[in-house]
């Protein structure tokens, strides 16, 4: 999920009641008794890429942006354990006093015991999207689904914003999604989505109950994996 969705209607850092309700929305999974690993941005606090057109050294900018993201990581940390949930988080970059380091069998171990795991600091390289660093992630766990959190109820033939008539996929082949230039994911992140044959599942997140709701097959929703043809809803 970006990182931007902490910020709700804020023009930046992190809203109690945005962070409230994603909190809120990853019980209803652990409470359907789905494993839950997370990924966050830091697009709320720091962008990298944005900082390096300012001036500052690219590297230094991707890892301002990083460190944003352990940022998000504790705060969803501290709405989940409110809400009862035992969680972990764990970080790309070593910082012992506040997050594990990320170790793919612990996380492993975390999830088949029913935590949630927030994977924080991105790859732990410098660029590399926060998109990438959930396709490893997910990879890394064996992952069922990568999920792609947006504010859309999935892909569309068109931007629904600007053609009301555009038609949602409900399944979308990967090699559509490349021949058709649709951007689910930037370009490293798909790769290795692809390679791995990782479905990508892209949903509106911002519903209340909307995720369980996919993740059970009922709510709209793109699905993209080597089906044989896409499939419009």
């Amino acid at each position: 999920m970006s990182g931007e969705v902490l910020k709700g209607e804020h023009e930046s850092g992190i809203c109690p009641d945005a962070l409230s309700f994603y909190a809120g929305e990853v019980k209803r999974l652990t409470d359907a008794g789905i494993q839950v690993g997370l990924v966050i941005g830091g697009g709320n606090i720091v962008r990298g890429r944005q900082l390096a057109q300012t001036g500052i050294e690219r590297t230094t900018a991707d890892q301002m942006g990083m460190l944003g993201t352990v940022i998000n990581g504790l705060a969803l940390q501290d709405a989940l354990e409110r809400l009862g949930i035992y969680t972990r988080l764990q970080s790309a970059i070593t910082m012992r006093e506040v997050a594990e380091p990320f170790i793919r069998r612990r996380a492993v171990r975390h999830l088949e015991k029913g935590r949630v795991v927030i994977f924080a600091a991105g790859t732990g390289s410098p660029l590399f999207s926060t998109d990438t660093a959930a396709a490893l992630r997910a990879i890394e766990i064996s992952a069922d689904v990568f999920i792609k959190g947006t504010k859309v109820d999935g892909v569309f033939t068109a931007d629904p914003a600007l053609v009301p008539d555009a038609k949602r996929y409900l399944q979308l082949t990967y090699q559509d999604a490349l021949e058709k230039d649709l951007h689910i994911l930037d370009g490293p992140a798909f790769a290795l989505c692809r390679e791995h044959v990782m479905p990508i599942l892209i949903c509106n997140i911002t519903q209340e109950g909307r995720l369980l709701e996919v993740l059970r097959g009922t709510g709209p929703h793109t699905v993209v994996k080597d089906f044989t043809n896409s499939v419009l809803a």
